[in-house]
């Protein structure tokens, strides 16, 4: 059976990076040894991976690394260290201040 894995890297600037991959080691070795001078974390480097999460469905992965790449920094380091909690509360925070949630409406 195929795995696929959906990862977020913290760079040394304190940015995140959100990928997916079906080799997690070849993977962040490629980020960590900077193969490719276009890429977002090139300049960024050393990166460290904190979070992965391993799928068996290729589309399920694509789904999750699209739904996470629009997360907050903030949300991705709650998810990252288990901080369910405060992933909530940031889900709210967000929901409470879009647009088009009124606490009027019927």
């Amino acid at each position: 059976m195929k795995f696929y894995y959906v990862y977020i890297l913290l760079c040394a600037d304190g940015h995140t990076y959100t990928g997916i991959t079906d080799d997690m080691a070849r993977r962040f070795a490629e980020h960590q040894n900077g193969l490719n001078k276009t890429a977002f974390t090139y300049r960024r480097r050393p990166v460290k991976l904190i979070f992965q999460q391993e799928f068996n469905d290729v589309l399920q992965a694509i789904y999750f690394e699209k739904k996470i790449k629009r997360w907050s920094a903030q949300k991705k380091l709650a998810l990252a260290n288990g901080n369910l909690d405060l992933l909530q509360i940031l889900a709210e925070c967000r929901n409470a201040s879009h647009y088009k949630y009124s606490p009027d409406q019927d």
